[in-house]
């Protein structure tokens, strides 16, 4: 089902070609062949096995942020915390349907960037967390489950981008100010559930490897602040494997809910679950 959406939504591309390196092209062929020796097994556990490979990769802010015209960047080097969570979700479910070549990931990373997977310049890209993950689950690649957790919904307006486009150069352009501030405008008339900071611990047991894990703020006009992959340590408790902005990627030392406590102006959590082909 993945890879027939794929086809059918991206079709044949008027866009510049995608932005990569020679590296990037090495990192994923090891990554590819590293994950030969993993039994096939349930999507959340691919999941975490992809999101390990990249353990020790620098934290990159802003890795998407590129010259001119918009186009498909691949940057396996350096991660911030969504193109980390992007390409872990991507490469697990290619992973999970027995795909490993070039061409399907870059289709399939334009699927799950992208507006209705179709890359359509720089409004296009899914920029707030939310709405990449109400569109994807669209897709049926995920699913929202927040509400079902215990989460309770939030009222807020989302126009950080908009309200500060200085920050954006490609807002510089007055269309892509507009649609942006459109999108926002949707966005907030949406509802949105967050599972707040001090139920986390309680409804732990809930959450599984693999999923999603969004930190939702109290930001003036943001709805996310932070991303990761949920994954279950040693001590049996559920840790966030991150591209942290202390410098690479890596997994907390202490449980979710305590690192929580740490990250300033946190909300609390969205949940999403990856779904498996097929269902």
């Amino acid at each position: 089902m993945f890879l027939i959406l794929a086809a059918v939504t991206i079709g044949k591309s008027q866009n510049p070609d995608p932005s990569f390196s020679a590296e990037d092209l090495k990192i994923f062929g090891e990554l590819m062949r590293g994950l030969d020796s993993i039994p096939a097994g349930p999507l959340g556990k691919t999941t975490i096995a992809v999101g390990e490979f990249f353990l020790g990769t620098p934290y990159v802010a802003s890795t998407l942020e590129s010259e001119g015209q918009e186009r498909l960047v691949v940057n396996l080097r350096g991660l911030d915390c969504t193109t980390f969570v992007e390409n872990v979700v991507v490469i697990a479910r290619m992973k999970y349907e027995g795909h490993g070549d070039w061409e399907t990931y870059l289709k399939n990373l334009e699927l799950i960037r992208y507006r209705e997977g179709r890359l359509l310049g720089y409004p296009s890209r899914l920029h707030y967390f939310t709405d990449w993950i109400r569109d994807n689950e669209g897709k049926g690649l995920v699913r929202d489950i927040t509400r079902e957790i215990g989460g309770v919904a939030v009222v807020k307006e989302l126009n950080f981008m908009g309200t500060h486009p200085e920050r954006y150069p490609a807002l510089g352009t007055k269309s892509h100010l507009e649609q942006v501030r459109a999108i926002e405008a949707n966005l907030s008339a949406m509802p949105l559930f967050v599972l707040p900071t001090e139920e986390v611990v309680r409804r732990e047991e809930l959450l599984r490897d693999g999923d999603i894990i969004a930190l939702a703020t109290d930001i003036k006009g943001l709805d996310v602040t932070h991303t990761g992959i949920a994954l279950t340590g040693t001590d049996g408790r559920i840790h966030l494997l991150h591209a942290s902005t202390d410098g690479a990627v890596t997994i907390t030392e202490e449980p979710l809910s305590d690192y929580l406590k740490k990250i300033s102006r946190n909300a609390g959590l969205i949940v999403v679950r990856p779904l498996e082909p097929g269902r």
